[in-house]
């Protein structure tokens, strides 16, 4: 029903192919779409590389968003080599494991403002980098989780950051609407992510999902995947700041 053909779209967060930005990366190419991908650092290259080039990515590239001028340095090169982008996905998150596994009220001014730098004002970071490379509009697509509007155990900190990072969607998307400039957050739910395994008692979690979703299934890579792609499509250009689940139905069950 929908192409990607001729769209140029970036890609952050792929850890392995187990990552939600993999499966996304995958519907992209998929629908016909050239692709940049970035890894986190030497460590991450190896696992991410092979995926890239398995993807046919023609734009590859180290990217630590708290490392001063490397995003500059992803945009500077998507400008050089193809003048412009049509989509970003921004598809990483970090806390600390102190105030990741600890109380909300326990957490560290230091360890909450890194996870809102690295989870939330990366992706703001990411939007203004992109606008100017966006003269016909584009899509921000970022990911949250349904804890972002009630409490899930052991889910802490992450909460309020996933909050924020909803609400900066709703408003990147008010700023940027007039330029064709589409902003959305994908919100899958649980499913089985090497992010996702920092979380304390994440087993119990995705049991406890799999059994109240109406569809009794998890989401997958894919399911995440196919609406990213659905909404990075001219199909959807006058769709913007949703907050899109895609968990069976998880989040309307109590």
């Amino acid at each position: 029903m929908f192409s990607l053909e001729g769209q140029k779209v970036l890609v952050v967060g792929i850890a392995n192919a187990q990552s939600i930005a993999y499966g996304c990366a995958r519907a992209f190419r998929a629908q016909g779409a050239e692709l940049a991908v970035t890894w986190l650092n030497a460590r991450a290259e190896p696992h991410v590389r092979p995926l890239a080039e398995e993807l046919g990515a023609t734009i590859k590239l180290p990217l630590d968003v708290t490392a001063p001028g490397q995003m500059e340095d992803v945009f500077e090169e998507i400008g050089r080599k193809w003048g412009r982008i049509d989509t970003i996905l921004h598809s990483i998150a970090f806390a600390p494991k102190a105030d990741l596994h600890g109380r909300v009220i326990d957490s560290s001014a230091e360890g909450f403002g890194q996870a809102m730098d690295i989870s939330v004002h990366s992706f703001l970071r990411m939007i203004r980098m992109a606008e100017p490379l966006m003269p016909e509009g584009g899509t921000c697509l970022s990911v949250s989780f349904f804890g972002s509007t009630r409490v899930v155990r052991h889910y802490n900190i992450m909460g309020p950051v996933k909050a924020a990072l909803e609400s900066s969607v709703r408003y990147a998307a008010a700023e940027l609407g007039e330029k064709g400039i589409r902003v959305h957050a994908l919100s899958p739910g649980p499913l089985a992510t090497r992010a996702a395994s920092g979380i304390d008692h994440f087993d119990d979690l995705l049991s406890e999902a799999a059994n109240r979703a109406p569809t009794h299934m998890l989401a997958t890579i894919d399911d995440i995947g196919a609406m990213a792609a659905f909404l990075a499509s001219r199909e959807a250009s006058n769709l913007t700041g949703g907050v899109h689940d895609i968990d069976g139905g998880y989040s309307i069950t109590a």
